[in-house]
């Protein structure tokens, strides 16, 4: 299972494409809304989440935790006691942790990044506590997987679907997409 955390606030890229490149590798995925059933993306997108916090099950079955950036979604996300709660579980258990944007600002305060390398938005970089700020635009080390912004949202995704599911799984949903 693999848990993408919405708040209200959210880029609606950066919580979309990983969603949509997922499913299409058949990885079963839910979106959680923190702030709610429905949740209102940075643009004013109103989306509905799969479940809600109390439906979060924090067990071997768990795969991965996404956190999408966006303003102040980012902000929403560190302050949800769900979100906390995931990111000890999947750090304990070294599971695979997901942040875009803003959002990986969330590990970099829980000193998740420390001796790694890592990415986010431009100005995020001072949150990113003890990271090797990475040249990359999507950059995996070990279990956790950051990227820059919206614009590399489905190379994001894609790189989520490699780390579960092999690259091959990977290579063929972005040739299915139609991406370079």
């Amino acid at each position: 299972m693999v848990y993408i955390f919405l708040a209200d606030g959210f880029e609606i890229i950066e919580a979309m494409s990983p969603l949509d490149m997922l499913r299409r590798a058949m990885v079963e995925v839910r979106t959680v809304g923190v702030t709610g059933k429905t949740v209102t993306s940075s643009c004013g997108v109103p989306v509905t989440a799969d479940i809600l916090p109390e439906d979060v099950q924090l067990d071997d079955a768990l795969q991965a935790v996404v956190l999408p950036g966006g303003m102040p979604g980012t902000l929403n996300l560190e302050k949800a006691a769900c979100v906390q709660q995931a990111l000890d579980f999947a750090a304990g258990q070294g599971k695979l942790l997901c942040a875009i944007c803003a959002a990986p600002s969330v590990l970099g305060h829980k000193h998740l990044l420390e001796g790694r390398q890592a990415i986010a938005f431009p100005g995020f970089e001072n949150e990113l506590y003890g990271a090797e700020i990475s040249k990359e635009h999507v950059v995996q080390d070990g279990n956790i997987i950051t990227a820059k912004g919206a614009g590399v949202s489905v190379d994001f995704g894609l790189k989520i679907v490699e780390a579960l599911c092999g690259k091959a799984m990977s290579d063929n949903v972005r040739a299915a997409i139609q991406c370079k």
